[in-house]
């Protein structure tokens, strides 16, 4: 199974794989783009090539018979469905995790973000919201100008009935980060508990 912990900046992602990574190592391999080892460019081709080298190391972990935790980018499911190799993965399960704007704007400013910004992250999670729940919903956001391999039309402009992830939403708005990786544990175990006992 792949687990993909996201949202937008400011909500706490890199703090719950930090968190949980050592309580469920013996089950997941977990990992964010930027601890592969590779000097990133941050531009939207590098980033669909990351979540292509992650989709990858997932599929060994899967051939092994291990699953995988992605969590600590704003990686959206859509972009890594259409990954190159996605297609082969097994499940996907995809947990959001969301924050009101006035809390993400004042985790963003504690940590010294530029607060020019503020409001392109602010858009950026309320484009979140509606992406994981809804395949129709401006996939323009993130399949412009990107990785040329990239495998769009498996999803955009197709009148899914079945989506092609599960989605959990955990707010975390008034909540400690060991809270939020309690819930984000809560959430990995029942998955894996259900992919065990169908």
């Amino acid at each position: 199974m792949f687990f993909l912990v996201t949202g937008a900046s400011g909500v706490g992602k890199s703090t719950v794989r930090q968190l949980l990574a050592e309580e469920f190592a013996p089950e997941l391999d977990t990992a964010e783009l930027a601890v592969l080892g590779i000097t990133p460019k941050w531009d939207l081709a590098w980033r669909h090539q990351m979540v292509e080298l992650i989709v990858r190391r997932a599929l060994d972990a899967q051939a092994s018979g291990r699953s995988f935790l992605l969590c600590g980018d704003p990686v959206p499911p859509g972009e890594l469905y259409a990954a190159p190799s996605a297609d082969r993965l097994g499940p996907i399960a995809v947990c959001l995790l969301d924050a009101s704007a006035d809390a993400q704007r004042e985790r963003l400013l504690r940590r010294g973000d530029d607060p020019a910004l503020i409001p392109r992250h602010a858009a950026f999670a309320e484009w979140m919201r509606r992406h994981v729940v809804d395949l129709d919903y401006r996939p323009d956001v993130i399949t412009g100008g990107g990785w040329a391999e990239m495998k769009w039309d498996r999803w955009v402009g197709r009148k899914a009935n079945v989506m092609p992830w599960t989605t959990a939403v955990i707010d975390t708005t008034f909540l400690l980060p060991t809270e939020v990786a309690a819930r984000v544990g809560a959430w990995i175990r029942r998955n894996l508990d259900a992919a065990r006992h169908p």
